[in-house]
């Protein structure tokens, strides 16, 4: 794996990578292998802090491309919308997953299930 840009984001406590992976022979990459990847290139990294928020395979090529955040810390990834936590949820560890919060269920009312009026054939 290549890395084509590095930038620190100080603001957001994050470090952004646009990468290049070039996989010959090899089938197309998972989001956990680029994960683990990731992780080498920025040693001393926490794995539940990264997100891989790009990755292309270009069709008839042994390319991946793509951008991958690295925060400095889990408060630090709240900037992170929803459906990207849900999507890297099965990637991080279980203590991270046990320390978010999650909303209370609503309760459902229940229905009323009306009589079947039924219909005579005349």
């Amino acid at each position: 794996m290549d890395i084509v840009s590095r930038k620190e984001n100080k603001l957001l406590n994050r470090v952004e990578i646009n990468f290049s992976w070039l996989h010959e022979k090899q089938a197309t990459p998972s989001r956990q292998a680029v994960m683990n990847l990731v992780k080498t290139l920025e040693p001393g990294s926490n794995p539940d802090c990264i997100v891989v928020k790009e990755c292309n395979t270009r069709f008839g090529q042994p390319l991946t491309t793509g951008l991958a955040f690295i925060y400095g810390d889990v408060d630090s990834m709240k900037v992170e919308p929803e459906f990207i936590h849900k999507r890297h949820e099965q990637f991080r560890s279980s203590s991270e997953a046990s320390a978010k919060e999650e909303a209370p269920a609503k309760e459902e009312s229940p229905v009323e299930d009306a009589p079947a009026e039924e219909g005579g054939d005349e």
